[in-house]
């Protein structure tokens, strides 16, 4: 057995206890501690990128160990080339998102805590084979959430204006506190669907283990592939903010901190989208088949309404966060498609999304630590006195706009490619809108914050980003060009796992792409 992949999972766990151990007043050995763990998972994700033999496909570098035998229960680790795309996005994430936490001032030791005993849930959901573990990481990934958003968060007052100027009021809307409690229902209510539906594939299977392969074996009834897909799409869906249950995630992430928006829009909404097509999609092909058209329908809905919502913003964070919204739904189209290049594309959007995101993020937190305000509009000529945030901050944008040569393009255009391949044009050019209005907010933005007129005194303090705030930014940015230059580092990884798994749908569907 391989012991690299416990490594990257439970690397960061275990930095974690021991910041148990170290003083508060240490604040150096937390954070070295804590960018350690980080390190140690990026090395090793890395590791297991360039170990992955591409020709063979499959599981790779399995670990088991068991927890519970009588009922059937291990710790059952193995990575195909979605779980190696997707451990390298994460551990490039936690890296850079160690560092952008060197700022936290206010109980930074229990902050690096629960930041890294969340990451460690993410790594491990992309690696777990057993799907009651699975659910475990996933929940240990989610949770940790709502300390860190309802502590070191920050509110933004909501106007209390309109017919509904009361339950404003009445719920803090815009507070912290209001966006970690709704955040964490909501996604509890989402935990609740996939619980039922792991249990009831469970029986129904008939299954010694929660091995996901001895469930992939057995044939579900269609009643109940009908019943049970809908529990893992929007489950799973309610994490990757499928509409109409995105509601909590513009909310999140306008009141996390810098490093928790970073893992929150960079892998953790990824979650609920390989939840999807990893459990939902391969376990229920029939199931899948059936709901595709509504899966794509709504997928368009969350790619044009995120889209328009962005540019109605005027807070710079809930630009990004309704974005991410209209970002995810290009990766659940490609879902949708059942079609092999639509799915390379799905993949690699998680993975493009991620880093562009996670990069944009960043930038705002440095905006915001030096400006002390998100509204645009109040905002002008930062590229005088930022000129490297203003860099990376418009290289960022190019990507989520779809520029040629940054890896957003390369994952937008498979995913619309192989949906007007397979039938489905208005998916496309309802994809290809999308794209336009997110170059007109994006390129909006950019504008008035780093390109228009000058500072306004109040203003002219600001300095660049420099020391380890630069390391976040060179990473990200670098990765956006890189996979985008070269994107066969990453689709030579997805590929033959999504031929693996778009086999098995086709196989019982009786179709073929």
């Amino acid at each position: 057995m391989s012991l690299l992949l416990p490594v990257v999972v439970f690397a960061p766990a275990i930095a974690a206890f021991l910041l148990l151990a170290i003083p508060d007043s240490q604040k150096a050995a937390t954070r070295a501690v804590s960018l350690l763990g980080a390190t140690i998972s990026l090395l090793g994700s890395i590791k297991v990128a360039l170990d992955y033999d591409r020709s063979a496909g499959g599981l790779q570098m399995g670990y088991d160990l068991p927890l519970l035998p009588t009922l059937g229960i291990h710790l059952n680790l193995a990575v195909d080339g979605w779980g190696a795309s997707l451990l390298l996005l994460t551990g490039i994430i936690i890296f850079a998102a160690v560092l952008a936490s060197f700022t936290v001032a206010r109980r930074d030791k229990e902050f690096f805590i629960y930041l890294l005993v969340l990451v460690s849930g993410v790594f491990g959901v992309f690696v777990a084979q057993d799907l009651l573990i699975f659910f475990l990481l996933y929940e240990i990934a989610v949770l940790p959430m709502y300390l860190l958003i309802g502590i070191w968060g920050s509110s933004n007052k909501v106007a209390e204006d309109g017919p509904f100027r009361y339950v404003w009021s009445l719920l803090d809307v815009g507070g912290r506190e209001y966006a970690a409690m709704k955040l964490t229902l909501m996604l509890l209510m989402g935990s609740a669907a996939i619980l039922v539906g792991i249990f009831w594939l469970y029986l129904e299977a008939g299954a010694t283990s929660f091995d996901l392969a001895e469930l992939a074996r057995h044939e579900y009834a269609e009643p109940t592939q009908l019943i049970v897909f809908p529990l893992f799409w929007l489950g799973f869906g309610t994490l990757a903010g499928v509409f109409p249950f995105h509601t909590w995630s513009p909310d999140g992430h306008a009141s996390a901190p810098t490093a928790v928006s970073m893992l929150h829009a960079g892998v953790l909404m990824k979650l609920g989208a390989f939840g999807v097509m990893r459990v939902g999609m391969v376990l229920l092909p029939e199931g899948t088949h059936a709901w595709a058209p509504i899966v794509g329908a709504v997928a368009v809905i969350n790619v044009v309404y995120g889209a328009f919502s962005a540019m109605s913003q005027k807070d710079l964070k809930y630009i990004v966060a309704y974005s991410s919204v209209s970002h995810m739904g290009v990766v659940m189209l490609g879902a949708a498609t059942l079609d092999s290049t639509a799915w390379n594309g799905a993949v690699f959007q998680m993975f493009a999304h991620g880093v562009m995101t996670g990069l944009l993020f960043a930038l705002v937190g440095l905006i915001y630590e030096r400006s002390h305000t998100r509204i645009i509009a109040t905002m002008g000529g930062f590229g005088s006195v930022m000129p490297v945030v203003a860099l990376f901050f418009t290289l960022a944008c190019l990507s989520s706009l779809g520029l040629p040569g940054t890896a957003g393009f390369v994952a937008e255009m498979m995913v619309f490619l192989g949906a007007w391949r397979v039938g489905h044009p208005i998916w496309a050019i309802a994809g290809i809108v999308g794209a336009f209005v997110t170059a007109v907010y994006v390129l909006r933005a950019s504008r008035t914050i780093f390109w228009g007129p000058g500072p306004s005194e109040k203003f002219e303090h600001l300095h660049d980003a420099h020391g380890s705030e630069l390391v976040a930014p060179i990473v990200l940015g670098a990765a956006i060009v890189v996979f985008g230059v070269w994107p066969r580092l990453i689709l030579d990884l997805i590929d033959p796992s999504t031929s693996a798994n778009l086999a098995v749908i086709t196989r019982v569907i009786g179709g073929g792409q």
